[in-house]
């Protein structure tokens, strides 16, 4: 099954899912990361049902949310819809969106479900505007196999060293990779292991 299968799947329970998975302190600390100002653009890429698009609304940003699901985008729809949210269908790797466009990219728990997050990375830098912020949450490396087959992702986790060089390669500055303290577990995961993963946000700008 692939990752958007999966995804289509899962669409009506992931508001529940997801917060056995992770906290609402993930999203807290990128928009604090991001310095996110009333009025701004933001782009929350594989969006979900809206978890980071949520904030992002109450801090007053316009939001334009992109996933590859049409069912994610649907309930975002039903959730957003009267708050102007812009939803569009797409892969990380082809953002239907212009050069220099948005003030801030988001992405989180997205990047270890694309083929390749190098030039995923690049096309979330290419629609900031300059002095824009790219920021990323997402699993350090981890070795729970079971848990990366179940749930469809690509890849387990990615070291640190590997995303502050896939930053500089997209031409972002001031760059910041560091471990929150906070963790990604899966207590409705069919494996035998207990499960928690470390969770890092990674920013930069523009």
């Amino acid at each position: 099954m692939s990752s958007r299968d999966y995804f289509n799947q899962v669409a009506d329970n992931w508001d529940e899912m997801r917060q056995g998975f992770f906290s609402d302190h993930i999203r807290e600390a990128a928009i604090e990361a991001a310095g996110v100002k009333p009025e701004s653009i933001a782009a929350d890429i594989g969006a979900g049902t809206g978890y980071m698009t949520a904030e992002l609304l109450r801090k007053n940003c316009r939001v334009v949310a992109i996933d590859q699901s049409s069912a994610m985008l649907a309930k975002i729809k039903s959730k957003f819809g009267a708050y102007g949210v812009s939803c569009l269908q797409a892969d990380g790797n082809t953002l239907p969106l212009k050069d220099q466009s948005i003030d801030y990219s988001f992405a989180n728990m997205f990047l270890h479900h694309v083929e390749d997050p190098a030039g995923a990375i690049k096309e979330m830098s290419r629609i900031l505007l300059p002095g824009g912020r790219l920021v990323i949450t997402d699993l350090c490396l981890h070795t729970h196999a079971d848990m990366q087959k179940e749930h469809h992702d690509h890849w387990p986790g990615f070291e640190l060293k590997a995303v502050k060089g896939w930053f500089e390669q997209a031409g972002l500055k001031n760059i910041r990779v560091e471990t929150l303290n906070q963790k990604c577990t899966a207590p409705g995961c069919t494996c035998k292991e207990q499960i928690a993963i470390d969770i890092f946000l990674a920013s930069g700008e523009k």
